[in-house]
């Protein structure tokens, strides 16, 4: 069963956005992180106000709907404008059914992000289809095989 939900993105409001949202539906964040709390890019500088920001937070607000978000990465010339700040987070019980999908979206498309392993331990990439609507496709193996 694949899972979609909703993933907004935020210029530097995030966290009081996401403290409302909590107030509203109630409940407790699953995940919350900083940009502090990533490893360090080499060569990349973060700034005192960046890391801070949030870089991940996830609010279940019943059954199996989250809705998750950060703040962009404005130094790194990322821009939030209405109609871009959300994208639709999709999550596949395989790596292969996530490539299919991810590939099947981005056919004219834009690739902003190569499907590839990441530092969180999920199989993740980012795309802008060709209708621009944008994608997050994810699939962790750990979720489907438990130690």
């Amino acid at each position: 069963m694949n899972l979609a939900n909703v993933y907004l993105t935020f210029n530097g409001n995030c966290k009081p956005a996401f403290e409302h949202y909590k107030s509203v539906f109630g409940g407790e964040f699953a995940h919350i992180s900083t940009f502090k709390d990533m490893p360090a890019e080499e060569g990349k500088e973060l700034s005192a106000e960046m890391a801070d920001k949030i870089v991940h937070v996830a609010l279940p607000i019943g059954g199996d709907t989250i809705i998750m978000g950060s703040d962009t990465d404005v130094e790194g010339g990322q821009e939030v404008k209405v109609g871009n700040n959300f994208s639709i987070s999709i999550t596949t019980d395989s790596k292969a059914e996530a490539d299919k999908i991810f590939n099947a979206l981005a056919e004219g498309g834009n690739i902003t992000m190569p499907l590839g392993d990441t530092f969180w331990g999920d199989y993740f990439g980012m795309l802008t289809d060709a209708f621009g609507v944008n994608w997050m496709m994810s699939y962790n193996a750990a979720a489907h095989n438990p130690v």
